[in-house]
Parts: structure tokens; sequence; C-alpha cells
């Protein structure tokens, strides 16, 4: 399947040329061209007519402009997306698991962040960082940093901490390891999969569109997007997007603003394409509500009872403001029909700054803890580039597509911070504020110094064979990875680690066909993340060890018939980390990487329309994660920490029939029980939620408009949401949502 229906513009301009195209599954299939006398024929039954709508009652065409319209609002999860190294690619055709969640549902669900989209995924978990409000995400059972996503394939160019996803046409999840296919990511993780997303860019039909909206408590806001195609043979492309919200959300005493601003721009003819985008995004905080961490006196007691979930245990005067200029540009051009050249590079200035009040829980039965204060002053300077080669060949009755290239990451941090040096007595069920007392400071909060920088680079090389009249392929390759990692001291600037280390990343991959909308397939693919410095207090100090290389093993098996496409997958990774270990009877402490984690589970994920007019998205995975040799022997065995049993999503969406542009949605997330701590001795019970909605399209005086309105976690459940490494995370309360959109 495909995201080429995706912002698309008003649907009653687009005649969708196949039956694929016709059930809101493949966009590739689809034929879009101006309807002009399109729309003509009769209906057997009158279709409702909206108070100041036009009339074509003897032709049927506003019951067909309401039905089109309304197809463009699907919500569309399609099976394929950008594999780095090896490029765009269906995902029946890859030996990966690979999903694109696509504009219209963005836009429907009024998502604000881009955790709000991945809530959609039954792979994915999000959970927020230590002590700020940045969002983090769990795939396979390993953290995926926001450092770590990337947009239109390049790493270190995405907002480190929150992102506005209202700039991009789709949001691809790649469940499982990518060294190969995408090099190491910056922060260290990506271990469990990758998130990459795809700037919007003009498309071939006209949009202009309008939408306002309106988020309980008081939130309210709005968006722009404007697209055009111009010139000979419409070569050239212009996108503009704006997007905004402020104001109270259901959590007491929390205040969120956002504001979003992407232009781009891109030309092509027959051998050459050329894009570029520059986008803007501040999102701010204010009173708002952090994440509990879970001190060593309360960890061994009985996960804390959840409050309500409006419960704010925040301090009014905490705030976080991240401001981020970013873009990317790209260039690709034929030389012939078995020869593609290509090149991207893409660049980040951001600044933050943020003043924390972070609770310590250190009695989980009475609630009570100490609340710390740390003002922060962040700014980041990145740039990313990537080039490669794509060749076609064939030998005999082989075929052969050829990639290599290599891709080069630069980041520079500049940081300082303040603190207070003696917490604050607070309690997470009866909250109290006080004034913060930051008094221990390093650097300069108005002039940050230089605390880190980074350079990766990397080459690659693989082989894809397909032979068998198509129906297998085997890929083979590897990517040479050097990580270059210097930090710095606060305040002084002085150097005070050096890393430089360097590692070979291979990749084996087969697909077999056995039928024409099926395939297994199997991989063993590896992660990639900067070994250790060893500090001082450790016999072994000044130790520099070798990247963390974690191996993964997958087989799997997918069907997909275009407007229907299922897949399940088996995987295997095992990934080392650091521990201390005793220093033989001297009583001196060791510092190795003999640590190993394995997680082991299976994901089932099915999309598409079950029957006309109902269409499904969601899976459902289990995991079994495990601390094969931890750190504490007695811990050996034992579930690691935060990662659930299980995960179940399911979205439904249901056209209904006897009222034409009215659709009912449903969602459905649930969560399997996560281990309080390391011993597990203690957890967070499993949790479910429940989102209700629909969405009505209807046509005045020509033009649609949609209206929608959504409740989250109907009823008010009450829960934990996650418990990340010593970070306990609370869920989000019943939230209402309203909005109107106008295609014009």
């Amino acid at each position: 399947m495909s995201t080429l229906l995706s912002g698309t513009g008003p649907s009653w301009l687009l005649t969708l040329g196949s039956a694929h195209a016709e059930t809101g599954s493949s966009g590739h299939e689809a034929a879009f061209h101006d309807t002009g006398q399109q729309g003509q024929k009769k209906s057997s039954t009158q279709p409702h007519v909206p108070e100041g709508a036009e009339t074509a009652v003897n032709t049927g065409k506003e019951e067909d402009l309401v039905v089109k319209a309304s197809r463009n609002n699907r919500m569309y999860v399609s099976s394929g997306g950008d594999l780095g190294a090896l490029g765009y690619k269906k995902g029946l055709d890859v030996p990966f698991n690979i999903r694109s969640y696509n504009a219209s549902l963005i836009l429907n669900q009024q998502s604000q962040t881009l955790g709000d989209v991945l809530l959609n995924d039954p792979t994915v978990r999000t959970t927020t960082g230590y002590g700020n409000y940045a969002q983090l995400f769990q795939i396979r059972g390993f953290t995926l940093y926001g450092d770590d996503i990337a947009i239109d394939g390049l790493y270190g160019v995405t907002p480190r901490q929150l992102v506005s996803p209202q700039l991009y046409d789709s949001v691809q999840v790649l469940n499982g390891a990518s060294a190969f296919l995408n090099g190491a990511a910056p922060g260290g993780s990506a271990i469990g999969g990758n998130v990459n997303l795809v700037s919007k860019r003009a498309t071939i039909t006209d949009i202009t569109r309008v939408t306002g909206d309106y988020t309980s408590s008081s939130q309210g806001g709005g968006a722009v997007d404007i697209s055009r195609r111009f010139g000979k043979d419409r070569a050239y492309g212009f996108r503009f997007n704006a997007a905004g919200m402020d104001g109270e959300t259901p959590i007491h005493g929390e205040r969120r603003a956002d504001i979003a601003l992407g232009g781009a721009f891109d030309w092509h003819n027959d051998d050459t394409r050329i894009n570029m985008n520059m986008n803007y995004q501040k999102q701010q905080v204010f009173g708002g509500r952090s994440a509990i961490i879970v001190s060593s006196l309360a960890s061994g007691m009985p996960a804390p009872l959840p409050p309500s979930p409006s419960q704010n245990w925040g301090q009014r005067w905490a705030y976080t403001d991240l401001s981020y200029l970013f873009g990317t540009m790209g260039i690709e051009h034929d030389f012939g029909k078995h020869l593609t050249v290509y090149g991207k590079f893409g660049a980040q200035s951001g600044n933050e700054m943020g003043n924390y009040a972070t609770t310590t829980l250190t009695d989980s039965h009475t609630g009570n803890g100490r609340v710390g204060a740390m003002a922060t002053a962040y700014n980041v300077m990145n740039e990313a580039t990537q080039a490669g080669v794509r060749a076609h060949v064939n030998t005999g009755f082989i075929k052969h597509e050829i990639n290599a290239g290599g891709s080069a990451i630069w980041e520079e941090s500049d940081a300082a911070y303040a603190m207070s040096l003696v917490g604050m007595s607070g309690n997470i069920y009866q909250p109290t504020q006080f004034t913060p007392n930051e008094t221990y400071a390093r650097g300069s909060m108005s002039d940050p110094g230089r605390v880190s920088w980074n350079k990766l680079y990397s080459l690659f090389l693989s082989d894809t064979m397909t032979f068998w009249h198509d129906r297998i392929s085997l890929t083979g390759g590897f990517r040479y990875q050097d990580i270059l990692s210097n930090s710095y001291a606060y305040g002084s600037g002085q150097m005070q680690t050096h890393y430089d280390s360097s590692a070979f990343s291979p990749v084996i991959g087969l697909v077999v066909h056995p039928v024409k909308h099926a395939a297994l397939y199997f991989n063993r693919i590896q992660g990639l993340s900067a070994g250790s410095v060893v500090g001082s207090s450790y016999v072994n100090a000044g130790q520099v060890f070798a990247p963390y290389e974690s191996t993964q093993y997958e087989v799997g098996a997918k069907y997909d018939i275009g407007r229907f496409s299922a897949g399940v997958a088996f995987y295997q990774t095992s990934m080392p980390y650091g521990i201390v270990e005793a220093y033989g009877n001297t009583g001196q402490l060791l510092y190795t990487q003999n640590g190993k984690q394995k997680n082991r589970g299976m994901e089932l994920t099915f999309n598409g329309e079950i029957l006309r007019g109902l269409r499904f998205n969601g899976g459902l995975t289990l995991i079994d994660a495990k601390q094969v040799r931890a750190g504490n022997e007695n811990n050996n065995g034992k579930t690691v920490i935060g990662i659930p049993n299980y995960t179940i999503n399911g979205n439904l969406e249901y056209d209904v029939p006897f009222i034409k542009g009215l659709t009912l949605v449903g969602r459905v997330i649930s969560t399997g029980k996560q281990q309080f701590n390391n011993a597990n001795s203690a957890h967070l019970s499993a949790w479910s939620r429940f989102d209700l909605g629909a969405r009505y399209t209807f046509l005045v005086r020509g033009k649609a408009l949609t209206t929608r309105f959504e409740v989250d976690n109907v009823g008010n459940q009450r829960y934990w949401a996650s418990v990340y490494q010593s970070n306990l995370i609370m869920g989000d309360p019943e939230t209402y949502k309203f909005s109107v959109t106008a295609d014009f």
C-alpha cells in the first residue's frame, strides 16, 4: 500500500482509477486528474443536502462529492517506506517490518505531538524523559530518544524533545535494529526500532485547506495548508503549512503552546528531482506535570496508587521553551534507467530553555517525596549529509540492485545549568508550591558554553539479488561506522573525555514470495551505539570500549492485497550494556561492557478495509525482555523494568451507509504488566484506554467541510502509563477534541 492519497487536497478533484484506490488503499495505483465532468452518474437515492449547499440532485453529483471528500479523510496506514541505504521500498518486498501513518490520520486526530500519532501503533509506547517533558518511545522494549528520530532519512535534524507532526506527510515506523540501513543513531538509541518523518511537499492537485480546532480544557488553534504546482508540465511545486495551538490542558494548571511553520519547494524533469524545505517549530509547556523519579527507598515498595488523572504535582513556575529552525535538501539524477545518484543535506539550530521541578518519590504508600529544581539552557547546531548511488544490473537470470554510499553527522551542543542543592518536601497526592532556590550553577545561562562535539561518518555497500521470476530476493551488505565524541566541562570548556572507535555492521535479508500477495522473510541485522569511556572512580579508568553491538534475528510473514494487509514477525535482540564488577578481592571496582539484555517477541499487525466502509488498524505484540547478565547477579533472568509483557492497539472507522459523509471512529489501547524494579518485587498493573469519536463531511456552496469530535480516555481511567527506567509516568486524563476543516 502507499500513502500517496494523504494530503492530496479536496478529493472531489480526484478520480480514483483502480479498485485499490477506490477502497482507499493503494495510492500508487490511483489515477489523479481534474474531474471536470466527473460525477454525473445518477444516484438511486437522494443525498442529504446541507443548508446553503449547491444542489445537483438531478445528477447525483453532490452525493459523489460528499463521498469523495469523505474518502480523502480516511485513516491510511501503508506498508513500506524509506529504508535508508536501500531507498524507498514497498513493505511486501523487503525483509523488514515498516509502516507509514499518513497526514489525514494526523489531521483527523488533531495530533499535537509525535507521541499522539504513535498512539496508533501497537508496537510503540510513549514515555517521558528525565525531569523534563520530552517524549521518548519504546519499540520492541528498547528506547528511542528524540535525538534519534530522522527527517527524510537524515539523523540530527529533528527537534530533540517534542515534535509537531503537522509538517509531515507521513510518520514511518521501522521495527528492529537499523545500523546498516540508517547508520548509528547519534543519541545511541534506535536499537529496537526507528521513526522517520517524511516532509510534506506539493501534491499533484492543488490544496487550500483551513482548519480550526479546540481541545479541552481550553486549548484553541488552527492550521493552514496550501499546495500549488506550476510552470511547464507543472514541474515546480510549493507547499506551505502553518499550525498552532495555545491554552490550558486537562491537567490542572498546565498550559501548552506550539507553533509550526513549514515551506517546501520542489522541481523535476524526466531525469532530475530536487526538493528542499525549511521549518520552524516552537513548543512551550508552562506548569507541566513531569515524570516521577522512583528513588531506591521506594523501589522496594509496591507501586503507588495513581492519583486523579488530572492531578498535577508540578510547580507553577516550571516551564520549557523549545525553538528549532531546521530543514533538508535532496537531489536525485537518473543516468539512464539503470543508474541513479542522490544526495541529501540537513541542518538544525535549536535553542532550549527551561526550569524544571522534579519529584523523587521516597514513600510509595504515602506519596511523599523530595522536589528538586533545575534551570537549563541548551543550544544545538547539527548538520547531516548522505550521498550514494543505486545501480540496477543483470547477470544472467539474476537481477541486482547495488547500493553504495556514505553519510556523516556533525553535532555541537552548548549547555549550562543551575540547580537547588536541597530538595523541598512534596507529595504527589497533596502537592504544595514553593519558590526555587537554584544556587549551584555550572556555566553561563545567558551564554552557554560547549559541552559536547560529535562526529559520525559511515560507508555502506549492499547488493539485493532477485531471481526465480522475482519471487526470491536476497540482500547482503555492510556499513562501516566511525563514532567520534568529545565531552567538555561546563563553564571552563576543558575537554573531559575523548571517544573515537569504529565497527562494521553487516546485514543479510531474505524474502520469498510463495504467491503474488504474500511474502516470507528473514533478517539478521545489528544495532550500534557508542561504547563507554571509563570514569576515574574505577580501576580501569580511561579505558575506551568499542561500540556496543546489538544483534537481531527476525522471521516473519506478510500479506498485502492493497486494500488490506497483515503481518506477523518473531524476533530476538541481544543488547550489551555497561555494568560494575568487583576487581578480585581488592575491594576496587571494574567497569565492563559485560551486561546483557535479551528481548524476544512477536508482533501481529493488520490494517485496511475489512468490509466495505469498515477499516481497521492495529495489532498485538508480546514481549519477553530478560536481564541475562545484570550488575546484580540476583537479577539474572528477571524481567527488564518498564517493558510491558503485551501491548494491543485497535483503531476502527465505520462509514455509516445511511448518512453520507458520517464516519464513526473508535480506538482501544491496552498495555500489559510492567515491572516496577529490576528485582521484580513490584509491578505496574495492566491498563486499557478507550477513545471514541465521529466526523461528518458535508458541502457548503459546493465546498467540502469536515467536522470532527473525539473523546480520548473515555471514562477518565486513572493509570500509570509506564515506568521508564526510574521514571514513573501518569496516563493522560479524559480529553475532548473538536475541529472543522474547510477545503477551498
